[in-house]
């Protein structure tokens, strides 16, 4: 049996889970996302279910990862619930669906980040977004962005995923703070922070049923809840880790830098007078392309943007990697390098299929965040405060003491409120997918 690792400091430990939040779900998911759903309406609805049901969800993969010490679907054997290892399957399965269509996405960023330094997307973004997203090319560069993940992974926790996030953290923060100020002298900056940030209350009231699905869809996505990626990194936590306070910096610096993304987003687009709700999941490529190449300077621009949106992507991709190469480590009793390659090879074939149609990209999202993350979200919550409730709050207290009552809060904030919403996002991710399946 191999030597299980550790993080050899807090702060990064903090550095790769804010990694793993802070990606492609930051700045091109949510941005595209919050434009679909009518701008800042759904900027309201993302920021009270990280807090009211995201949260909760993430110290429940706190507490089975450390008490555990084991992979997401040996975790739940190891604290005496046999029965209910089917939910880190399913959250290695889910880490498994997104990684196959995340690497092509972050095989697109790469192509962009040439296409900057070439002038490539210059004067036809539309043209040059259909070459990159969809055949060949798309294929080519997925494969080059998942060889990059497995060489991070394939160096393990300490010298692979703890040394590569203190680099890239830091970077993409620098970066997108950059990008803002400079967003900010645009002069269509305070159009995009009006749509960004000023909800009409009354469309709000009215729609928060309407936007529950997508935005517990992204805040599960983009806290990287659900896929069994906070179960791997907490089992390779010391004991004396307050885990409350660390889970409540990683979700405070996590949508931070999601408010962020926006606040650099919308005002490049509203600049060039882009329509941001019209783009899909292609606004960040094709919008923000356009607008880049019509800026003095506009290749330099871009070429920061998608850098930083580069490093971004590989900080998630590689933590949902680790998931499923620490499981099968730990199974199989093999070698990190062999077990990385592998495994990576694998999710590539999986993903060819949404390399060469967008339409399968679409479906695969779909089934990732709207069912499979939710469902093992419910399911967490379920088990964490109905059938596992005692153990829960003892493991949660080790490290924080005196925190009876707020343990307490957090069983019956999971019990009720958590286990109904995502219960209703559930039924409707379902109907969702069938009808994408019922049009393809």
């Amino acid at each position: 049996m191999a030597i299980r690792e550790t993080w050899a400091t807090r702060i990064g430990f903090i550095l790769a889970a804010v990694g793993s939040a802070v990606g492609l779900g930051n700045i091109w998911r949510f941005p595209f996302l919050t434009a679909e759903s009518g701008g800042a309406a759904f900027l309201v609805a993302y920021l009270f279910l990280v807090a009211v049901i995201g949260l909760p969800v993430m110290l429940v993969e706190f507490v089975i990862g450390r008490e555990s010490k084991q992979n997401v679907v040996d975790a739940f054997p190891e604290i005496g619930a046999p029965t209910w290892k089917f939910i880190g399957a399913i959250g290695a399965l889910a880490g498994f669906v997104i990684l196959s269509y995340y690497s092509v996405v972050g095989g697109w960023v790469i192509q962009y980040m040439v296409g900057s330094l070439t002038g490539g997307y210059a004067g036809n973004a539309e043209a040059f977004f259909g070459s990159a997203a969809e055949g060949t090319n798309a294929l080519a560069y997925d494969l080059l962005f998942m060889a990059i993940v497995a060489a991070i992974v394939s160096f393990g926790v300490r010298d692979g995923l703890e040394r590569a996030a203190k680099v890239m953290i830091p970077s993409v923060v620098g970066l997108l703070v950059l990008l803002a100020a400079y967003g900010a002298t645009l002069s269509g900056a305070s159009e995009g922070y009006a749509y960004y940030l000023s909800p009409d209350l009354s469309t709000l009231v009215g729609d928060a049923i309407a936007l529950l699905p997508d935005a517990a869809g992204q805040a599960f996505f983009t806290l990287s809840l659900g896929m069994g990626v906070m179960i791997t990194y907490a089992s390779y936590l010391g004991e004396d880790r307050n885990m409350l306070r660390d889970s409540l910096l990683i979700v405070v610096v996590d949508t931070s830098i999601a408010i962020l993304a926006g606040l650099a987003v919308f005002p490049f687009l509203f600049a060039q007078g882009v329509d941001p709700g019209t783009g899909g999941v292609g606004t960040t490529f094709v919008g923000l392309a356009s607008a880049f190449g019509s800026l003095p300077a506009g290749q330099v621009v871009g070429f920061v943007f998608f850098a930083m949106l580069f490093l971004a992507a590989l900080t998630s991709a590689f933590s949902i990697l680790e998931v499923i190469v620490s499981f099968t480590i730990d199974t199989f009793d093999v070698d990190r390098k062999p077990a990385t390659v592998a495994i990576a090879a694998v999710i590539f074939l999986v993903g060819v299929p949404t390399a060469m149609s967008l339409d399968y990209l679409t479906l695969y999202d779909a089934i990732a965040n709207r069912i499979l993350l939710i469902g093992g979200g419910l399911l967490l919550a379920i088990f964490g405060g109905w059938f596992y409730a005692s153990g829960a709050r003892e493991e949660l207290q080790k490290g924080m003491p005196g925190g009876e009552t707020l343990t307490t809060a957090w069983i019956w904030i999971l019990r009720i409120p958590v286990v109904l919403v995502l219960a209703y996002v559930l039924y409707t991710g379902i109907i969702e997918v069938a009808g994408i399946v019922a049009g393809m």
